[in-house]
């Protein structure tokens, strides 16, 4: 069942993408070479907990920490650990946030000092995909519309949608219905009503879509070793687009810009 939430709700749910908001853009500062993923896990604590927040992650389906940190041919689910970022490299960083029973999830992609052009574009082209996404996300749109508005993007660029992994409703649950794929199914899905709230997130290969899941149990990588990115704002259905939640307060979304 999809739900239709109040303005009190969304009220809540945009405090939740705040602290996300917040933390995101302290993780996107602390970025450089040497810096452990470990290190970004536990600055994203600090932020939570003295912004009143709790890691929704922590502990979900067992996973063991408080944010994902997926670098270069990562997609998602890269647990923290002594992984020390280099020169070059591209750095996903997800972060989820339940705040007085509301949860707030949101994910950027970031560069470990110069990247290549490939990598360049990869996160611009991802980042536009998801801004081409939210605009499609308005009432009387099918979500049909917002998964085309991805793929268009990201095909047009020569690189790859991930397929095994998609969008999702959030509210008092982290993950709700509907799941909205960032490709087309051949499904028009459910009719957008003003009031849905929905955690858009395209992961964009440089490579092929195919992804291989780590021993550990989560990790996901790219199948041929190529670069991944992933973009993520919680948005809410209005009649003329969605509604980002998770808005960060200075730019390092690209296209998507201060709230």
């Amino acid at each position: 069942m999809i739900v239709l939430r109040t303005e009190k709700e969304i009220d809540l749910l945009r405090r939740a993408n705040q602290i996300v908001a917040e933390t995101l853009v302290t993780l996107a500062d602390m970025v450089a070479p040497g810096v452990t993923t470990a290190e970004l896990d536990k600055a994203a604590v600090e932020v939570i907990h003295r912004l009143g927040g709790k890691a929704s992650f922590l502990g979900y389906l067992q996973y063991p920490a408080s944010t994902c940190i997926s670098v270069d041919e990562v997609i998602v689910h890269g647990i923290p650990g002594r992984r020390a970022l280099k020169e070059g490299e591209i750095v996903s960083m997800d972060v989820g946030v339940l705040y007085r029973g509301y949860h707030g999830d949101a994910a950027l992609t970031t560069s470990c000092g110069k990247v290549d052009p490939v990598r360049q574009r990869l996160m611009e082209a991802t980042d536009r995909a998801l801004a081409c996404g939210i605009a499609a996300a308005k009432e009387g749109n099918y979500l049909q519309d917002v998964s085309r508005a991805v793929q268009e993007v990201v095909e047009a660029e020569g690189f790859s949608v991930v397929r095994c992994f998609v969008g999702h409703g959030i509210g008092t649950r982290m993950h709700e219905e509907p799941q909205i794929p960032n490709f087309v199914t051949g499904k028009r899905g459910p009719k957008l009503k003003a009031g849905m709230v929905l955690a858009l997130e395209p992961m964009v290969n440089a490579g092929t879509h195919e992804v291989k899941v780590l021993d550990d149990g989560w990790t996901a990588v790219t199948a041929d070793g190529l670069p991944s990115a992933h973009f993520e704002h919680s948005i809410v259905v209005r009649e003329d687009g969605g509604e980002i939640l998770s808005a960060t307060p200075k730019r390092i979304w690209g296209r998507l810009k201060d709230s």
